[in-house]
């Protein structure tokens, strides 16, 4: 019901910054919390920031704890993935996803669902 689409990927060095955007079409995008997820080579693909649909509440996973800041503008219907201070292990494809419609806040993994086109990111030492 929701259609999305990540850019803003490019090759930076380590200590760099990248903001990442995602594009929402199709039904209203206050109805979802967003989420952004990344895959590694060879790795399983792992959840990262998440944000309420009203962008209120917020959650990182511990590794960029401290560097990125996910946000929101529902009137642009656009959910955002601001990257400081990069190091060579965030390296990997960046999606975005949404969750169930009118559910508050998404935590889990698995409760995202309509995936969008990824962008790569890749940090150089």
């Amino acid at each position: 019901q929701v259609q999305l689409v990540a850019s803003g990927g490019g090759l930076v060095q380590a200590g760099g910054s990248l903001r990442l955007s995602c594009a929402a079409s199709g039904r209203p995008f206050s109805y979802y919390a967003m989420g952004w997820f990344r895959q590694a080579p060879g790795k399983e693909r792992e959840l990262v920031a998440t944000i309420s649909r009203s962008g209120g509440s917020t959650y990182y996973t511990d590794s960029v704890k401290g560097r990125f800041t996910i946000s929101r503008n529902n009137a642009q219907k656009t959910v955002y993935l601001q990257m400081n201070t990069l190091k060579p292990e965030d390296t990997g494809v960046y999606y975005c996803a949404a969750g169930p419609e009118f559910r508050t806040v998404v935590t889990a993994p698995g409760d995202f669902g309509s995936w969008g086109k990824g962008t790569q990111v890749t940090v150089s030492s």
